[in-house]
């Protein structure tokens, strides 16, 4: 029970995963949509920094001479969670500009009405 209840941030993963992954494919509002990626996104944000968590390692820049066999842990995937933050937002405000176009165009954000526009014409 002990073990279940200290991996709670793997539920909590997988709670942001599913209501992501529900408000991408089951909206019909792109401004939701969106919501929802950024969501899904955290999530993994989230995946992988609890991956990289390593009980007693330090940074790989404090080095003790002291204890040679020291446990260090790896910077690998906060770089990567940086790389991909700044993407998520470049893909966010990507979007964000699309559904501005799209409500100029249209008139309204919402997916049906822009296919009931496209069939009209």
């Amino acid at each position: 029970m002990n073990t279940f209840l200290g991996l709670y941030n793997y539920w909590i993963y997988i709670a942001l995963l599913l209501v992501g992954l529900y408000a991408v494919l089951l909206k019909g509002n792109y401004i939701k949509r969106m919501i929802g990626l950024g969501i899904f996104q955290s999530a993994v944000f989230l995946l992988y920094i609890s991956m990289d968590k390593v009980d007693g390692g330090t940074g790989p820049i404090f080095r003790s001479l002291a204890n040679p066999n020291e446990i260090f842990a790896n910077p690998l995937p906060q770089v990567l969670i940086l790389t991909a933050i700044v993407v998520s937002i470049a893909v966010t405000a990507l979007g964000l500009a699309l559904a501005v176009r799209i409500k100029e165009e249209y008139g309204s954000i919402e997916e049906v009405d822009t296919l009931r526009a496209d069939q009209d014409q």
